[in-house]
């Protein structure tokens, strides 16, 4: 099964020429090495460019340890490409296991008949290495698990039940490879394990990896809640865990941020245009992963959603930030009351922002009221969206508010930009 992956294709096809580097980052498993060595080599191949210019190489096979030497490295790129000014493709999967590789990267931008592309899949050696030695001269390609669009197209399910699929098992690629709840269980639980876990205790010499395993497992019993790391720390010290304090798990956190297993949302004070560094949301890169953490046992569905949203929007590009809004109200007896209110995303691309409020049923004009009052009080001008597990039909009310079904959000490419 091919899935066409068009808008990272596009992604790399529009790096062709710009003089940087173009790095593929994503987690393990999210289709990194498909993108490159299959689709963009179909693309490259459509342009005219013949196999003997594309030069591919993954570095995590065994078979090619002895070019992780960057020198042998290096030679093996000249080997391959002649001076005679025509253009080389040089793919490189998983490049951070190459020893040195920022300074075989540097190395390789010194050729100008050569287009680099790099993948790899822990994001230090993007944020820190890279950007850092490269000053400019990269450019990051994000790479996420399926979106349900990609999904859904893919799977040939009915739409209801396609939805049951993906926010039960997730959307990395090989799940549709997979016929039974058993094989899908069992591949994720090994990914975690055996790819996900494994890595990070080894790449960052973690020698209590229980104390991280149970982290990860209170992180994903809590996508959609806030938290810190002193709470936490508490929580592990009430249970008697030691070791797990709150340098420790700020450290791991950060580590699993590396991987690709989680992403930080801050609470961003709408009113004071500033962030509150008190509190932060993780959600989940890919809900199979997250759902195999707690072995499937805790499917809340409205956290859930609120997680493929968050998901959604990140995919296509967005900065996106939990809203804390803080006004003042009257009370029956004329004494002013502070209330402190949430709105679930604030999503920036550049001077553009949208707030949008995830609520999987709204069974009462009570629970409608809820949803809006944070989006009432805001009081700018830019657009405002609920989205709904509820089957209903896009409309938008006296206040400018959207309402929107998650399948109409999360099928139109276009949705984030609706104006009614």
């Amino acid at each position: 099964m091919i899935i066409p992956r068009q808008n990272y294709v596009d992604m790399l096809a529009a790096g062709r020429g710009n003089g940087l580097v173009k790095i593929v980052t994503g987690g393990r498993r999210c289709g990194k090495s498909f993108l490159l060595f299959h689709l963009f080599h179909q693309y490259l191949k459509e342009q005219g460019i013949k196999d003997d210019h594309i030069i591919e190489l993954s570095l995590d096979d065994l078979r090619n340890s002895a070019l992780r030497d960057p020198m042998k490295l290096l030679e093996y790129v000249d080997h391959h490409t002649t001076k005679d000014g025509s253009v080389y493709y040089v793919i490189l999967d998983e490049v951070q296991e190459a020893d040195r590789f920022v300074e075989v990267l540097l190395s390789l931008m010194h050729e100008p008949n050569l287009e680099i592309y790099v993948s790899g899949s822990n994001s230090r050696f993007l944020s820190s290495d890279v950007v850092t030695e490269f000053r400019g001269r990269g450019q990051n390609i994000r790479v996420w698990p399926l979106t349900f669009s990609e999904y859904y197209e893919a799977c040939g399910l009915p739409m209801v039940q396609a939805w049951q699929e993906y926010y039960t098992y997730g959307g990395l690629p090989q799940i549709l490879q997979l016929h039974s709840n058993r094989e899908k269980q069992d591949y994720l639980h090994e990914i975690f394990s055996l790819t996900y876990l494994r890595d990070i205790v080894e790449h960052n010499h973690i020698k209590n990896s229980e104390g991280l395993l149970r982290l990860v497992q209170v992180l994903a019993s809590g996508i959609g809640s806030s938290v810190n790391a002193t709470r936490i720390s508490n929580t592990f010290r009430s249970k008697g865990e030691k070791g797990m304090g709150v340098t420790t798990i700020g450290s791991y956190i950060g580590y699993l941020q590396d991987a690709f297993m989680i992403e930080e949302a801050m609470r961003f004070d709408v009113k004071g245009r500033k962030y509150i560094g008190t509190e932060s949301k993780y959600y989940f890169n890919d809900l199979g992963l997250r759902n195999a953490i707690l072995n499937f046992r805790q499917q809340e569905i409205t956290h859930i959603m609120e997680n493929i949203v968050y998901n959604e929007l990140r995919s296509r590009g967005y900065r996106v930030d939990v809203g804390a809004l803080e006004r003042w109200t009257t009370g029956a007896s004329g004494e002013s009351k502070r209330q402190r209110l949430e709105i679930d995303f604030v999503v920036n691309n550049g001077a553009d922002r949208l707030y949008i409020q995830s609520a999987y049923h709204m069974p009462s004009p009570e629970k409608e009221e809820q949803e809006r009052r944070p989006l009432l009080g805001i009081g700018d001008n830019f657009r405002k969206m609920i989205i709904v597990g509820d089957p209903v039909k896009t409309s938008i009310d006296d206040n400018g508010i959207v309402t929107m079904s998650i399948f109409d959000f999360l099928l139109n490419k276009k949705s984030t930009e609706l104006n009614l």
